[in-house]
């Protein structure tokens, strides 16, 4: 089975930084679309970026140039590096995998397979 397991969430305040990371077993992740998305109370699910086997990388608009998506396959991990937070990047972060042949920040969702607990970021 496909197990993902998230950890680095936490609270900060407005302008600060945090990293998350996503630990990968029981899939050949250097093959596969890992991404990230986010769950705020009361609203949608959001892709917020994905990685693919190629190397290439894809955001959301809302956090372009804010956020930086990276996998480490010697290690089997995902990152995400969150800068300058705003509050309305609160919300409860999955690490997912994709089935999809094009790996976009708006494919993880819509191609979910498997995705971790969650890692709750908070935002102040």
């Amino acid at each position: 089975d496909v197990q993902l397991v998230e950890s680095g969430g936490g609270s900060v305040q407005t302008g600060g930084s945090l990293r998350l990371s996503c630990v990968v077993s029981g899939y050949s992740h250097r093959t596969g679309c890992l991404g990230w998305f986010r769950q705020a109370p009361g609203k949608e699910r959001e892709g917020v970026a994905a990685s693919g086997p190629d190397g290439t990388t894809s955001y959301a608009a809302s956090v372009k140039d804010r956020f930086a998506i990276s996998r480490d396959n010697a290690k089997n991990t995902l990152y995400l590096q969150m800068n300058s937070l705003q509050p309305e990047d609160s919300a409860l972060y999955y690490c997912a995998r994709a089935e999809t042949v094009t790996c976009g920040a708006a494919d993880v969702i819509p191609n979910l397979r498997s995705w971790g607990q969650g890692t709750q970021v908070t935002v102040s």
